[in-house]
């Protein structure tokens, strides 16, 4: 099994930038991990910005070049890395989830998102970059996102980042593993044991309004298959719809 390379900096203006530049220039191995102290343009989905104080939390992105994998299954690199940060966070704490397509929850807080790159060679994936934010150490946030939390104040306790990234590069290297072998089914078996509100009615709000549904299914897409409560199949691809966490949003 290929071990990751961990690049510590102090500053950037995003890791996926920085990772991105130094593939472009130099033969990168696979699995290089950049991690930085700051980000001044962290970026997340949706062109939203990401918070973080200097050195508090664990901000990452890493490299892998899965030429083997077809563009139509691209969606299977978002799933493990949600998986890897699933199984890395909740060796320390329960009521972890992964709120689709790969934002990590606790409860019904924010704990960590990712912003995944793929460049693509005809058919298929030639690189992918995966960045991630994840909270561990930040007690105060003072931007609007909306319900952000850090593993500190769900547990009381304080994180080394750097051992943080070695387990979840361990788990990311073992389900990379798997898609390599075609575990195709059973990577997407196990992520849909994994999601937010996977179970019972919740509201959600897209382009038409408000209204209550389940999930039904995520296609090996990505897209999301809901099934309202007047029972009528809704299908979204990213950004489509809008998981309403506070109810007065309704």
């Amino acid at each position: 099994m290929n071990n990751a390379t961990l690049i510590h900096i102090a500053e950037t203006d995003s890791t996926n930038n920085y990772l991105t530049s130094l593939c472009d220039k130099e033969n990168i191995k696979e699995f290089t991990c950049v991690y930085a102290d700051f980000q001044t343009s962290g970026r997340g989905q949706r062109g939203n910005s990401w918070e973080s104080e200097t050195r508090k939390n664990l901000l990452f992105s890493f490299v892998v070049f899965p030429h083997f994998l077809n563009i139509r299954h691209q969606f299977l690199l978002s799933e493990i890395t949600a998986l890897a940060l699933y199984d890395t966070l909740s060796a320390y704490t329960p009521d972890i989830s992964i709120k689709w397509p790969n934002d990590i929850y606790w409860k019904d807080c924010k704990l960590c998102g990712t912003l995944i790159e793929n460049d693509l060679t005809g058919e298929h994936i030639n690189r992918s970059i995966s960045g991630t934010g994840i909270n561990l150490n930040q007690t105060v946030f003072t931007s609007d996102a909306p319900n952000p939390v850090s593993l500190q104040q769900i547990t009381g306790s304080t994180y080394d980042r750097k051992i943080i990234l070695r387990q979840f590069m361990k788990h990311l290297i073992s389900y990379y593993e798997l898609l390599r072998k075609g575990k195709n089914e059973d990577i997407s078996a196990k992520y849909k044991t994994r999601l937010y509100r996977r179970n019972g009615f919740f509201p959600y709000k897209d382009a038409q309004g408000s209204f209550y549904a389940q999930i039904d299914d995520v296609e090996s897409t990505g897209k999301l298959i809901l099934t309202d409560d007047h029972l009528h199949r809704r299908e979204y691809l990213f950004k489509e719809v809008k998981f309403v966490i506070d109810k007065h949003l309704l």
